[in-house]
Parts: C-alpha cells; sequence; structure tokens
C-alpha cells in the first residue's frame, strides 16, 4: 500500500470511529438529559462548566455554544477552581462537569466542595460507574467503545462524544426556548454572519440615488439617468412613483444590437416589465439570494407599491454578503 492509500485509509478508520460512537449516543439518551434539559429551562443563573485537561477545552467550546444560543453559561478550570475560583459559582447556578473517566483525583478533590455550594451537579462522563456520576444530580452518559487512537489513550473519540451531546444539549434549550434567528443576530452582530441575520436593504438603498423615468419618457433621458446614478438600471415609474418597470443597461445594450433607431423610441418600448423587487424591511441576504438566482445585479426596493430607492450587487458585496 502505498503512503497516500494509507494516510486515507487511517483518516478513515478514525472518522467512521467517532461517527459511529456519536450515533451509538442517541441510545444513552434518557429520563437523565430530559430532566438536566429542563433544570437549565427553569434556571435563574448560569450553566458553569468545568473540566481539566482535554476536557477543559471541550467545555470551552460548549459555554461558548450555549452563551450564542441564548443560554447563559461560564468557564471554570477545574484546577484553578480548587485554588480560589470556586467564587465563580453563584447560589442560583447549576455545574457541569466534564471527565472521560469521572475518576481523577481533581475531580474528586472539586465534587465536594461544589456540593458545598448547594448547587446542583451534573456529570458528562464517559464511566457512568464513576465517582462523578455517583455524585452528580443528572449524568449525560458520553460512552465510548475506543479512542481513535491507536494506543485507546489519546482523548480523540471521547472528547468528540462529549462535544456532540454538548451540542444536543444546546440544540434541545435552543428550540425549547423559541429561540429565533432575530435572537440569535443580538448575540452576533459582527461579521458576515451577523450581517446576513439583522443587515436590511433599508440601511443600504438609502446611500444611493434613487433613477427613475416615466415611461413616455425618451430612451435617452433613461440613459442620462442610468449613467448619472451609476446603478446600471432606472425605475420606469408613473406619476405616484408605483413601479411600472425597469431599463438597464442590458436592455439598452439589446436594442441597440438589434439597430434600433434611439432617437425615435420611448422607455415603454424597451423596458421590462417583470421585475424583480424587495420590499422595505427585507433583510439584506435575502436580495443577495434573489440577485444570484437571477444572474441581475441590483433590484429595485418599494414600499408597498411605491418605488422607494434600488440596492446593487456591488452594496451587498461591500457589506461582506458573500
Amino acid at each position: 500500500m502505498n503512503l497516500a492509500k494509507n494516510i486515507r485509509k487511517i483518516a478513515k478508520e478514525v472518522l467512521v470511529n467517532e461517527a459511529q460512537a456519536i450515533n451509538e449516543l442517541t441510545n444513552y439518551l434518557d429520563d437523565n438529559f430530559d430532566n438536566c434539559v429542563n433544570e437549565i429551562l427553569q434556571l435563574e443563573g448560569r450553566v458553569v462548566i468545568t473540566g481539566i485537561g482535554k476536557s477543559a477545552i471541550i467545555a470551552n467550546k460548549i459555554v461558548a455554544t450555549l452563551n450564542s444560543t441564548g443560554t447563559p453559561a461560564i468557564f471554570m478550570h477545574a484546577a484553578d477552581a480548587i485554588h480560589g475560583d470556586l467564587g465563580i459559582i453563584q447560589r442560583h447556578d447549576i455545574v457541569m462537569c466534564i471527565s472521560k473517566s469521572g475518576n481523577t483525583p481533581e475531580i474528586k478533590v472539586l465534587v465536594p466542595l461544589i456540593k458545598r455550594r448547594s448547587v446542583k451537579l451534573i456529570g458528562l462522563v464517559s464511566n457512568t460507574s464513576s465517582y462523578l456520576a455517583k455524585q452528580s444530580d443528572f449524568v449525560l452518559n458520553a460512552t465510548v467503545g475506543e479512542e481513535a487512537c491507536p494506543n485507546n489513550l489519546a482523548p480523540t473519540t471521547s472528547t468528540t462524544a462529549h462535544l456532540a451531546l454538548g451540542d444536543a444539549l444546546a440544540v434541545s434549550l435552543l428550540k425549547l426556548r423559541n429561540f429565533s434567528s432575530d435572537d440569535f443576530a443580538w448575540l452576533h452582530p459582527g461579521g458576515s454572519l451577523g450581517k446576513q441575520l439583522y443587515l436590511k436593504v433599508d440601511d443600504i438603498y438609502p446611500n444611493n440615488e434613487l433613477p427613475k423615468v416615466a415611461e413616455n419618457a425618451t430612451v435617452k433621458e433613461a440613459i442620462l439617468e442610468i449613467s448619472s446614478k451609476r446603478l446600471g438600471a432606472t425605475a420606469v415609474v408613473d406619476e405616484e412613483d408605483k413601479l411600472l418597470g425597469i431599463v438597464t443597461d442590458g436592455d439598452l445594450r439589446r436594442m441597440l444590437e438589434k439597430g434600433l433607431n434611439i432617437e425615435e423610441l420611448k422607455v415603454q418600448d424597451v423596458m421590462s416589465r417583470e421585475v424583480k423587487v424587495m420590499q422595505k424591511g427585507d433583510h439584506a441576504a435575502k436580495a443577495m439570494q434573489v440577485m444570484q438566482q437571477n444572474d441581475i445585479t441590483q433590484l429595485i426596493v418599494l414600499d408597498d407599491e411605491v418605488v422607494v430607492g434600488v440596492v446593487h450587487l456591488h452594496d451587498l458585496l461591500k457589506e461582506g454578503l458573500f
């Protein structure tokens, strides 16, 4: 077997091992999981998540996921907890302790200290007969057969299972809280993800001059309007600014290719009456999707039937929506 094939074989074995372990977790979901979710839903405080070594890394990720989906959470390192950080735990909190074995020296020192705080304890473990499991009010069972490591030593499959169970917990809480995309946007205002969720066409079109002409205007007037407003198109409107159609630079090119006399044509002779539009209040991400699906570069924005603006593809790309 050549080196490349051997590498891929190893990688596939790891992925299959971990995928099977995650799939097996569905058999371990029980009343403990349900009761744990319900307890957190009623919580007045936060979920304090602790662990040591690789479990601490997983704990940090679960904390981040919970916080971003509407469940307040905070990380407490197990080693630091026994040297002063126990003050993180408040009386309305609940503590989740993550450990594969559930029997490490640090856990055996930490658990009694947590119990003295009179808060409930969740044990996320791969050994349901462990010290941690027996001391926990709720046991989340993340049992795995073996690690992906050939020596069955390096935390690989077990940490993946712990992470997946943490995601299952977070998403269960998200759905039961009816956590919406608007809630998600409020917690993720930065970057392209946040903009996809909160940025609206109303935030963009006022920055552009509104190109518009009447349907009885000359094609020359339409060309001047398109050129001066620099959006590659102009809306065609009636006396009340209600949308009748659109003339794009593409329409004008096709007109010239047909050899039509520009001096004799009116806007109504060349405009498109089938127009893709956005309404005020629509998300900018929706505008981007419509442009991509229809291979166009601008959209008319309406307030009911009245034309109020134009959004161009360049505006959306400038905002990082791609």
